[in-house]
């Protein structure tokens, strides 16, 4: 018997054991390690849910009673066992349960469990005398269709009235409920593929296109194959060795050959029965690459920052060991051909390479330049890839085909075997951090990665975290600094517009008058410019004329953005979304104005001023459409688009040689949020978006609009000061003290009921001060309070933060109120606990 410990894809804080029982040949230590990292479904209580087996042992006796492992899910193993050390770790450090950490890790659709699906049984006449149907309309449907889907049968469970009379008819045998096991959600794709029989080596097919005698080849191939051959047969066989010389594959897929000869399928089947080619059926990997990348040759020179660079990072990784870097170089300095030459140590040795940039508009780049460098190593992995994609190129990596993986947050978890390079590029920016579930930090787990596998890890950025930066300058990361462009192209001169001037008798543009006549010019010679506005759709909000209140969201409390194009007003916090033809919930009003100003708004002002200019919007809506989004850059690169007006994602990573003119409509946006990294964002987001202009032959301008012309962040933006910013923002965090001095973890408590979620939150406040008094701990507690977003979803949010310089102590904090929150929290409430919270909203 062997015994299994098992990380269940469930919320539960432990691992459970497991037993298999196999033959005795199973029981050898190479039998045992073939079990870990496979998938098991094992019992729990009633039903069957999905495992992941953590580590193996021949144990026979144990003090208490060992269930037995329903199956195998699969044949080898889903991930390396030199990631589970990794995976515990996270787990511990985000207080998050271990098998939900593996099932992030993981791509979609690999948990079956046990589901629930409602049938009619043979007392279903007894359903009219037990439920009313009008009060509860699912009974009419379970009785029309005599089942109900899992979908409907899970909700009704779910709620307790349903559930009870559920029971009731289960008892009178009115109803059954069926018990199954969902069956995986994404599987291999395999296709059918013949290959010539290798004792009959086939004279070279002709090159060319001129027209082929097959009568000729008949005759040929029969001498050569010692049979008579069908001209059919001939053909089909011609194709086959055509392609398969072309192409150097001994397998041929059988759809290639019916591209080239339609009746291919019968001939190949006749073959295959003499004996002259066989028959197999092939894993195909499906590619997300679905676009033609611009190529990217190789520099045959480095500038001397770049060579400097390129060295350090070498050498610690022909030494094999665990090291840091942070790489602060300008915009334009030539980072990525830093990543690539380390790449390429790193593969010449045998080792893997891991590649994350913060969102997955910002991958397109980097992925020409490392398929134009890589080619077939190079795999893609993030969230918007379908399924089956995201299935296939998450096993190209397990298995050593693919040994370069580039990605968003989630490609972290890549089951390489043994990365030797992890690259964490605008290490800065938040979109590493995930907001729900599992609240982990990309860039931060990366670096323990880096650990556990003795691999270097660079963080790369123009604009690096205050808290990255303070680990450079006290030596944890070991700090590069280029500080100058490739071809020593000067940095873009930077100006300033107030919005507080106001030119008398004119219309109020939201482009003002500078930025206007640059943008002129700008199109008058020919060049490119980009407009940066950090805000979503037409208008921030619509506004009753009469009583003055905005429509808000019915799940959230927060305006709903006007988006004019689909005439819509959308929640960006949950998606809920109505027409913008409505009225006031408070007087009933029509008379609704649009207030503030979004991305839209800018682009139909554009549209007005300038109707000759090819004018392109790039936002997480167009992006959402892939197609769409390549459409954009490559028009970007071709010079078809002339302004190109985006949020955030198109101030970082993009290099646009033609670009010369860069405006930020509003800099404020993110300057008055209610976080004590604001400013720090603000300067990051200006600074990156002016890095996009003048990357080519001809000097680049920013015009940069603001109503706080004065505030440190646009001035050290301004004049491209990082240092003095990062000095700043050091001096305003030690009192009182925030990041990088203390340590942060957010509490929130979140329910449908107000009332109940404050009184779960004033408990577990009080249960805080009196545990880390008790411990004498050196934590300073903040809160409870509404979290300033204090409804979202439905979901009343309290929070409470907590710092401290000791790590230790506040995770001793967070396992103790996990082990007690059940005797203080409501039933119906939710506390979740974010270490190192990036969104303090």
């Amino acid at each position: 018997m062997i015994h299994l410990e098992v990380a269940l894809a469930l919320p539960l804080n432990r691992t459970l054991t497991y037993a298999f029982v196999g033959d005795t040949d199973e029981l050898l230590p190479e039998c045992l390690e073939k079990c870990v990292g496979r998938r098991v479904l094992v019992p729990l209580s009633k039903r069957r849910v999905t495992g992941y087996v953590l580590s193996a042992s021949g144990k026979e006796e144990t003090e208490f009673a060992v269930r037995n492992i329903s199956r195998f899910l699969d044949d080898k193993p889903l991930f390396h066992p030199n990631l589970i050390p990794f995976f515990r770790w996270v787990a511990d450090y985000y207080h998050y349960p271990l098998g939900l950490v593996i099932k992030t890790a993981l791509p979609a659709g690999l948990s079956p469990q046990s589901v629930k699906k409602l049938f009619l049984s043979k007392n279903s006449a007894l359903i009219s005398d037990i439920g009313d149907k009008e009060k509860y309309p699912w009974l009419s449907i379970l009785l029309e269709k005599e089942s109900l889907t899992v979908s409907d049968t899970r909700k009704l469970l779910g709620k307790a009235e349903s559930a009870k009379l559920i029971n009731r008819l289960v008892e009178a045998d009115a109803v059954k409920i069926h018990l199954s096991v969902q069956v995986d959600g994404t599987k291999e794709k395999r296709e059918i593929c013949y290959s010539v029989v290798g004792r009959f080596p086939l004279s070279a097919c002709e090159a060319g296109d001129s027209p082929v005698d097959f009568k000729k080849w008949r005759e040929r191939y029969s001498t050569e194959c010692n049979c008579s051959l069908k001209l059919s047969e001939t053909r089909a066989l011609y194709c086959l060795s055509s392609i398969s010389q072309k192409t150097e594959l001994a397998q041929v897929p059988l759809k290639d050959i019916r591209e080239k000869y339609s009746g291919a399928t019968k001939a190949l089947a006749a073959l295959h029965e003499k004996g002259l080619v066989e028959r197999s059926t092939v894993r195909v990997y499906r590619s997300p690459f679905g676009e033609q990348f611009r190529f990217y040759p190789r520099p045959e020179k480095l500038t001397g920052e770049q060579d400097s660079a390129v060295n350090e990072v070498c050498s610690a990784i022909d030494s094999g060991k665990f090291k840091p870097f942070l790489l602060h170089g300008v915009t334009g300095c030539g980072k990525t051909e830093v990543y690539l030459r380390a790449a390429e140590v790193t593969l010449a040795a045998g080792r893997d390479v891991l590649i994350l940039v913060p969102e997955i508009a910002l991958a397109t780049q980097l992925e020409a330049h490392l398929v134009s460098r890589f080619g077939d190593l190079v795999i893609l992995l993030h969230s918007g890839m379908t399924k089956a994609e995201r299935f296939d190129q998450y096993h190209m990596a397990l298995t050593g085909r693919a040994r370069v993986v580039v990605g968003a947050r989630s490609a972290l978890f890549a089951p390489l075997r043994d990365p030797g390079l992890i690259v964490v590029d605008e290490e800065h920016d938040s979109g590493f951090k995930q907001d729900d579930n599992f609240r982990y930090h990309g860039r931060d787990i990366a670096v323990v990665r880096a650990r556990f596998h003795n691999a270097v890890i660079i963080l790369g950025s123009a604009t690096p975290s205050v808290t990255s930066y303070a680990n450079a300058i006290s030596g944890k990361y070991t700090l590069l600094s280029m500080k100058k462009r490739v071809g020593d192209r000067k940095l873009p001169e930077v100006s300033i517009v107030d919005l507080n001037i106001r030119n008398s008798g004119k219309k109020r543009n939201i482009i003002r008058s500078q930025l206007l006549k640059g943008m002129d010019e700008n199109l008058q010679q020919g060049r490119q410019s980009i407009l940066l506005l950090n805000r979503r759709g037409f208008s921030s909000a619509l506004l009753c004329q009469d009583c003055g209140t905005p429509v808000q969201c019915s799940h959230c409390n927060v305006s709903l953005t006007h988006h004019k194009k689909s005439d819509r007003l959308l929640c960006h916090y949950c998606g809920f979304s109505t027409s913008a033809n409505t009225i006031c919930i408070e007087c009933r009003s029509t008379a609704l104005v649009p207030v503030g100003f979004g991305i839209e708004r800018v682009e139909e002002e554009v549209r007005e001023l300038f109707p000759e200019a090819r004018v392109a919007r790039l936002d997480s809506d167009a992006a959402a459409d892939r197609k769409k989004f390549h459409q954009i850059l490559a028009g970007m690169h071709k010079g078809s688009v002339d302004i190109l007006i985006g949020t955030q994602m198109i101030a970082k990573g993009h290099h646009f040689p033609n670009v010369t003119l860069v405006g930020v409509v509003w800099a404020d946006g993110g300057i008055s949020m209610p976080d004590f990294r604001a400013a720090e964002k603000t300067f990051q987001l200006i600074t990156q978006v002016t890095g996009r202009a003048g990357r080519g032959e001809l000097p680049g301008k920013v015009i940069i609009q603001t109503l706080r012309p004065d505030h440190y962040a646009i001035v050290y933006a301004q004049k491209h000061q990082y240092r003095q910013m990062y000095e700043h923002e050091m001096n305003l965090r030690r009192s009182p003290a925030f990041p990088p001095y203390v340590r942060l973890t957010a509490i929130r408590v979140q329910g449908r009921v107000e009332r109940e979620v404050q009184r779960s939150s004033m408990d577990v406040g009080r249960f805080l001060r009196r545990f880390i008094a008790e411990q004498k701990f050196t934590i300073i507690t903040l809160g409870p309070a509404p979290a300033p977003l204090d409804k979202i979803r439905d979901n009343y949010r309290w929070q409470i933060l907590i710092k401290g310089c000791n790590i230790d102590e506040l995770h001793s904090v967070c396992v103790a109120l996990n082990r007690k929150k059940k005797e203080f929290v409501h039933h119906l409430n939710k506390v979740i606990i974010d270490v190192d919270p990036e969104n303090m909203m």
